[in-house]
């Protein structure tokens, strides 16, 4: 799984995600840059290592053995969280992992080195392990 090496803090604060507004789009990281092809973020989403991770072996399991890929994110969030049947109140829970919130626009994963056939593909079942809505680009 995907892990700073070293965190300033080891807890963060929880901040706010307010659905009722609409989320400002990404600035950076909107264009592919890399590969040929990218997959783009179309909603706002925290991903999980584990889930960045399980997209990463389905597109390089899909994209075949000459495929090139990039991975365009990384989760340096901690998020924490409490045991199972544990009473209210006594402090903040323990670190449970890491995740990076994704807004709309951000490129997630790139591939270059396969057809365009099986590199949408790889990105279309790399795309249904993100809880995000996505696009398959081109550069």
């Amino acid at each position: 799984m995907l892990a700073p090496k070293k965190t300033k803090y080891r807890k963060w604060q929880v901040g706010r995600r307010n659905g009722a507004r609409r989320v400002a789009p990404e600035t950076r990281g909107v264009t592919v840059a890399f590969g040929s092809f990218g997959l783009k973020a179309l909603s706002q989403s925290r991903i999980t290592a584990n889930q960045i991770e399980a997209a990463r072996r389905a597109l390089s399991r899909a994209g075949g053995k000459s495929a090139k890929i990039w991975t365009r994110i990384f989760p340096d969030r901690p998020f924490t969280k409490k045991p199972a049947e544990v009473r209210m109140g006594s402090g903040k829970g323990d670190l449970a992992g890491y995740v990076i919130d994704v807004r709309p626009g951000r490129i997630l994963f790139e591939i270059d080195g396969a057809t365009e056939a099986v590199a949408r593909e790889a990105l279309r079942k790399a795309g249904a392990k993100l809880p995000v809505k996505v696009r398959i680009i081109a550069r």
